[in-house]
């Protein structure tokens, strides 16, 4: 992967946002930021940051991540409650 300056700009710009809405900490010297950063753009509620993500899939020739939604028969997921130290389902 070549990082020129509109890779780092845009690696920059999308790691400020998501540490704004996500509270997220990506460093750009991870070996996994790109992909991180990817992944994290996923789950923004906001376009710009997604936009960003795709513009960052495209510089670096990485696959844009699709999110995975859950069957209809998977979707119910039992709740988990915490009882005097043990994992009780409800």
């Amino acid at each position: 992967m070549e990082i020129n300056k509109a890779v780092l700009d845009c690696m920059q710009s999308l790691r400020r946002r998501l540490r704004d809405e996500q509270r997220l900490d990506i460093r750009l010297s991870q070996p996994d930021a790109v992909t991180a950063m990817l992944t994290a753009c996923l789950g923004s509620g906001d376009e710009l940051t997604r936009e960003l993500g795709r513009q960052l899939a495209a510089y670096t020739d990485q696959p844009t991540p699709v999110a995975i939604k859950p069957s209809s028969a998977s979707a119910h997921v039992p709740s988990v409650r915490i009882y005097r130290g043990q994992r009780v389902m409800a």
